[in-house]
């Protein structure tokens, strides 16, 4: 399969009236999609917002070779992920057990990412560079996600990731706040959610994206703003909202009727990482409003890294991996999806942890932390 022309891929439909996306993340010149999810009114309307894009039909959305796995990329890693996007159908809908952050992960409306955060995970699921893929049969999903909820009833009792409500996590592999530039798909989930008075959603952001604003999520979708010291983030947080303008804009989005909560994440720990992270906590403190702190809680998460995105780092900003890649603090660690990453030790876990805990207790004492890892 090779180039074809808009028009070609659904001449006999409708184009959707959208306006053209103008965005600083996202300067698309090409879109690899499955024919039927080209086809389809969500299809339809991701090619409306890019019509200057030249699309390329590809069998599966898993397959891309001049995307997925090619080793190529690495010194070409952010022109990748600004100047593509892929369309697929989401072929296996299944919501997966969590009870960490949520209760459950729910079915990815899309993965990858238009930023590059230097120790993101999410690369690693298809290789190198990793655009954002948007699942075109949110339809599919959002029913699945209906009757998901209605055969779980009632929360019986609380736990740490809600005291009353399921919370289901809908962006695992990307970052919602970009994904909603692309397509409606976040929309839909939050006007879904909006309507299910045992569940909630709920996603973590690095981008302060305020069309979310306009939506009315009833506080049935949560988002965790991720927050770390400015220091550790203009090195690590490659193409994200800087962290001062994620903080400023929590009280907007609690106005707005979400529930805002924040992931202290990733720890880093390096020289001077408890002097930097008391001030990030004092800033916290001073800036949000009493509204917001009273119903905010914390993820602390500690950094997580890989021996093959390390290998990749140093293709395309090998700076970052001066602070990520820690051999002497380090071991190996099976996660959860049966990945083998590298996690600090657990003496120094345990003790960074409960440092960090300290000085929530002391600088920001209205902040709940809901867990640690």
């Amino acid at each position: 399969m090779g180039p074809v022309t808009q028009p070609s891929l659904f001449d006999d439909l409708e184009a959707a009236a959208e306006t053209p996306v103008q965005h600083p993340l996202l300067d698309v010149r090409r879109i690899w999609a499955e024919p039927a999810a080209a086809a389809s009114p969500r299809g339809r309307q991701v090619l409306a917002r890019f019509p200057a894009a030249e699309v390329v039909e590809v069998a599966s959305h898993w397959a891309v070779p001049e995307l997925h796995g090619n080793a190529g990329n690495v010194d070409r890693w952010v022109r990748v992920k600004t100047e593509n996007l892929v369309l697929g159908v989401k072929k296996s809908i299944a919501t997966r057990e969590n009870g960490r952050s949520a209760n459950w992960i729910a079915p990815s409306t899309a993965n990858g990412c238009a930023m590059a955060c230097a120790y993101c995970y999410v690369p690693r699921r298809k290789g190198y560079a990793n655009p954002i893929t948007v699942f075109t049969n949110i339809d599919q999903i959002t029913a699945h996600l209906r009757r998901h909820v209605a055969k779980l009833g009632p929360k019986p009792e609380p736990d740490q990731c809600d005291p009353a409500a399921w919370v289901y996590d809908i962006g695992e592999n990307g970052d919602c706040s970009v994904d909603a530039v692309v397509s409606d798909n976040v929309a839909d989930l939050v006007a879904t959610f909006a309507e299910l008075p045992t569940a909630k959603a709920s996603f973590a952001t690095k981008w302060v994206n305020r069309q979310l604003l306009e939506l009315d999520p009833r506080g049935r979708t949560r988002i965790r703003f991720s927050v770390m010291p400015d220091t550790d983030a203009r090195l690590l947080d490659i193409r994200t909202s800087r962290v001062a303008d994620r903080i400023a804009a929590a009280d907007d989005f609690v106005a707005a009727g979400y529930e805002v909560h924040l992931n202290l994440s990733p720890v880093v720990l390096r020289e001077g990482w408890e002097a930097d992270w008391t001030a990030l906590l004092q800033q916290l403190s001073d800036v949000l409003a009493p509204a917001t702190r009273d119903q905010a809680a914390a993820e602390v998460i500690m950094l997580t890294h890989n021996e093959a995105l390390h290998e990749v780092n140093l293709g395309w900003h090998p700076q970052a991996e001066a602070a990520l890649w820690r051999p002497d603090l380090q071991e190996p660690k099976v996660s959860q999806n049966g990945q083998v990453n590298v996690r600090y030790r657990v003496d120094v876990k345990r003790a960074a942890v409960a440092r960090l805990r300290a000085l929530i207790d002391q600088h920001a004492p209205w902040l709940t932390v809901r867990y640690a890892f």
